[in-house]
């Protein structure tokens, strides 16, 4: 089977998690957080139930597929196809009642991202990609994805989630970035980069994430004509330090910054 066969599925995977977690949105729901210690990580009755509706689809069409989750672990990861699901990718945007959070879904085939979706059901968007290109459909439009052409960081439009995420070090050095760029915003989540694959910010630059935070992104960047790696510039899809950019210039000098 081909990432093409694939593509209907996901969207019943999209529309079924978004069907799920709009009930729920910008109500009074019960948070609890993960985190064991003093750093706030939410969860809310929205992401387990998602995940849940998401897993028992795949289960039932593709039983011998992995999944990967953020509520529910792992199940089959070895296996050829890995599912990758982040029901709520900014829970934290979610309980504030703000609609940049998305639901995040990944293909991994033999430990490779080709296809990723992200889905924000409120506003009605999805974001795809399959590496070779990406596409975004709206509630009035639909067209291809395209990242901007930018020189130099000092003419980048830069985004981070938040410096707080950050230890010391890489904050100090993520400092370096915000020094030398020409806007530094925070917020975003999984939604920084889609803009930076719709062409509207240059550059990404995160720490810690998890494997279900960026695995569905990469297909997107990359089919819009972006590079997406760690801050060593390695494969991205297991988590960690990641910069994304939409040009090689950017991204070329963005690392440099970041290593020295």
């Amino acid at each position: 089977m081909t990432v093409i066969d694939f593509s209907a599925f996901i969207g019943r995977l999209a529309t079924a998690s978004g069907e799920t977690i709009l009930p729920f949105f910008r109500t009074s729901l019960s948070i609890d957080d993960k985190s064991k210690t003093k750093d706030f990580d939410p969860v809310t009755e929205a992401d387990r139930a998602a995940e849940a509706v998401m897993r028992r689809l795949i289960k039932a069409s593709f039983p011998q597929h992995g999944i990967v989750g953020e509520e529910f672990g792992n199940e089959r990861e070895d296996a050829d196809y890995v599912w990758v699901l982040d029901p709520i990718d900014g829970t934290k945007s979610f309980i504030g009642g703000f609609p940049i959070w998305g639901t995040l879904i990944a293909l991994l085939h033999k430990g490779t991202p080709v296809y990723g979706m992200m889905h924000q059901p409120f506003i009605g968007e999805r974001f795809s990609g399959d590496n070779g290109s990406a596409t975004y459909k709206g509630p009035t439009s639909e067209r291809r994805l395209q990242v901007r052409r930018c020189a130099s960081l000092s003419e980048a439009t830069t985004y981070t989630t938040s410096p707080l995420l950050m230890n010391e070090h890489d904050r100090a050095v993520f400092g370096r970035i915000e020094q030398g760029a020409r806007l530094s915003r925070y917020g975003g989540d999984c939604y920084s980069y889609c803009m930076l694959a719709a062409g509207h910010v240059d550059l990404v630059v995160e720490t810690e994430l998890k494997p279900y935070d960026i695995a569905a992104l990469i297909p997107i960047v990359t089919g819009a004509g972006g590079i997406v790696t760690t801050w060593e510039g390695k494969p991205a899809q297991g988590g960690g330090r990641i910069v994304a950019a939409g040009d090689a210039r950017v991204h070329e000098e963005a690392l440099k910054l970041l290593n020295q």
